[in-house]
Parts: structure tokens; sequence; C-alpha cells
């Protein structure tokens, strides 16, 4: 989206300021590598992730309570069959989107398999926030149709769907600071959260830190600040947005080497801030290493840099 006839880009307003950063044309391809990545892991969530959502469709239909859109929706109340049924449908339907085949279609249905498969697994318990932005991004992807691995055409449907999982991913970091003070107030940053955390599932690496609580406090200033900063991402290709960006990945990557806790899906989703369509396809990858991997003894053709340094 570009600025109104006549009008310059100071004088745009804040509506059409947003509106013009949410529409960018991006590339196609990094639609392509996220819908890969993003129904690759269903198949691991529902098979090796989460696989007890299965038992949730034994258990007694008076212990079923379904979340909002639960109650919105004439959903069914789990059973064996439908757990089984949804999960057999979920996990044709992401085949098929994670192949390129029937994208608009094949995503819708995954978007809306793998929401009763989240309203399954969360409607007898707790509900985790790291949902979120994997749910937006398997909302926004059918939007774009059909895109491949490297293509580095640019359009406004794939910059609005990318911007939607970037705030998305941005939104589950700032709101989880304004819960941390709804539900834990300013406890939270100056009691003993991380100490509770470590004594319960803490690894032998930060077991030394219950000596040194002040070191956990700190933390907890500091997991506080990172969620409130967070909207710095959304500055990426600038280098304050890509400081944020490596702090979200240590700040997981701390947190599973701590706690055992990695909030999957959530990480994946910090690869729409990626320039993902300068990947190559992995058949392109292949045929390159057909044609040069093996040496001119077995492909019959000289590596490029050897060809060029012999001439």
């Amino acid at each position: 989206m570009t600025a109104a006839p006549g009008r310059t880009p100071s004088r745009l307003t804040l509506l059409e300021r947003v509106s013009e950063w949410w529409f960018t044309p991006l590339p196609r391809g990094r639609v392509a590598v996220l819908r890969t990545a993003v129904y690759a892991f269903i198949w691991l969530d529902v098979l090796l992730i989460r696989p007890w959502v299965f038992d949730h469709g034994t258990v007694p239909g008076d212990l079923y309570q379904p979340l909002f859109v639960g109650r919105w929706l004439p959903l069914p109340t789990p059973t064996p069959l439908v757990t089984i049924g949804i999960a057999v449908a979920l996990l044709a339907s992401a085949a098929v989107a994670a192949a390129g085949r029937g994208v608009r279609l094949a995503g819708a249905a995954a978007f809306c398999l793998y929401l009763e498969w989240m309203l399954i697994a969360f409607s007898c318990g707790k509900v985790d926030h790291d949902r979120f932005a994997f749910l937006v991004a398997l909302a926004v992807l059918p939007t774009v149709g059909p895109a491949r691995w490297g293509d580095r055409t640019s359009d406004p449907a794939t910059g609005w769907a990318v911007r939607s999982i970037q705030v998305a991913v941005v939104a589950t970091y700032f709101l989880a600071s304004f819960a941390k003070l709804r539900f834990g107030g300013l406890g939270w940053v100056n009691g003993a959260t991380l100490t509770r955390a470590v004594l319960r599932r803490g690894t032998f690496l930060v077991q030394p830190l219950l000596q040194s609580p002040w070191v956990l406090k700190a933390g907890q200033y500091g997991i506080m600040a990172f969620e409130l900063a967070s909207p710095l991402l959304l500055l990426i290709p600038r280098r304050i947005g890509y400081i944020m960006l490596a702090a979200a990945v240590a700040f997981h990557l701390v947190t599973f080497a701590a706690i055992e806790i990695i909030f999957h899906p959530h990480p994946l989703c910090l690869l729409s801030f990626l320039p993902l369509e300068r990947l190559p396809s992995p058949t392109d990858w292949h045929r390159r290493r057909v044609k040069y991997g093996r040496g001119p003894e077995r492909s019959g053709k000289p590596r490029p840099e050897r060809a060029a340094a012999s001439s």
C-alpha cells in the first residue's frame, strides 16, 4: 500500500502508516518455507509432543468444559472416535498443504482441525498461550495462495500474512507481561518465582543458583523487560530488531536449559522475521549436490570454482 496521491510520507496518518507497513510486499518464498515448517510441526505435535490429547476422548463427558469457541460453535464432545477422526483428517490436510497442493483448501482445513484439536486439548484444564501465534500462522498462510521455496516475487498478500504472524508473536510476549502482573502482581518480579520453578523442575545447570537467589530475581526482571520491549522485534530489518530476535532465541534456549520448557511451537513462528526466501528449495539443493557435490569422478562435471580456476 502506497501513499495516496498528493500525500507525502510525512503527512500520512497513523492508520495509513500502519496499513503501509502491514501490507508491505514481501517475497512469496518466505510463506513457502513457513508452510513447510508449520505443517510439518503438526505431525510432530499430534504424534510425538502431545499424544495425550487422544486420552481426552476417553474421559467422562462431564469433565469436558469447552472454551469460549467450543461453547459458541456446535462442536461435538470428544470421544475416542471423534479424536481419532480429527487427528487423521488433520494429519492428512497438513501433509497435502506441506506438499504445496491445494494450499488454500488444505491449509484452511488444517487450521480448522488444529483449532478443534487445541479445544479438545485445553478444555479439560489450563490453556497454553504458546499456541496463539501458531494458530494465527495456520489462519493466514492459506490466504497467500501457491508459493515455492526461493520465490523472490513480492506481493502485499504475502506481506499481510507474514506481518500478521509477526504481530501475533510480539503480542504473545507483550501480553504475557500483563498477565504476570495481573495474576502475580509485583510479587512476580520481586518474589521467588524462578526459585520455585527451579525447585520444581530445574536442571543441574541452574541448581547452583539456588544458593544465589538474587541472580534468579534479576532473571525475573530481565524476563519482564524483554517482554515489555518485544515490540522492537517489529523494527526488523533494523539492527535493534535483530538484537531483539537474538534475545528471543536466547530466552527460549536458556529457559529450556534451565527448566526444560521450550514453549513450542511459538519459537517456530520466530522464523517469520527471517529472510527465508533466500533458502534454496530442497529439490534445488539436491540437484546442485548431484551436479557438483560428488566431484568430477562421479558427476562427470567439474565444480564451478575448479572450472574457473583452470580457465
